[in-house]
């Protein structure tokens, strides 16, 4: 079998391109103490991350935003975000998403 130079050392490339974002923060801000305000603002990354690709999901169908247009996916959000916010629970979320997008599917 003989090896591409080229896709190896895209391969090779693509790796570091992906290694460095992710290690070189957690290098960094392992060496430093970061004030008190700043770790609390950090603890509101995750959920401002996952709304967005919540809410894009949701909320834009072909690059353009639709509310309400043939939205099913958003019409099975809510039921599954009562239930979430009700049991916390996420096999019940999980569930509830599920059945709620195969029942709309199934109805239109």
């Amino acid at each position: 079998m003989e090896v591409n130079w080229s896709i190896f050392f895209l391969i090779v490339g693509a790796a570091i391109v992906t290694v460095i974002p992710r290690v070189l923060p957690l290098v960094v801000l392992s060496r430093i103490q970061l004030p008190e305000w700043g770790m609390r603002w950090l603890q509101h990354v995750p959920i401002a991350v996952m709304a967005a690709l919540v809410g894009q999901e949701l909320l834009v169908k072909d690059g353009r935003f639709s509310l309400f247009a043939n939205n099913l996916e958003l019409l099975a959000a809510l039921p599954t975000f009562l239930v979430a916010v009700i049991t916390r629970s996420l096999l019940g979320t999980v569930v509830t998403g599920v059945l709620s997008m195969l029942l709309l599917r199934f109805l239109f």
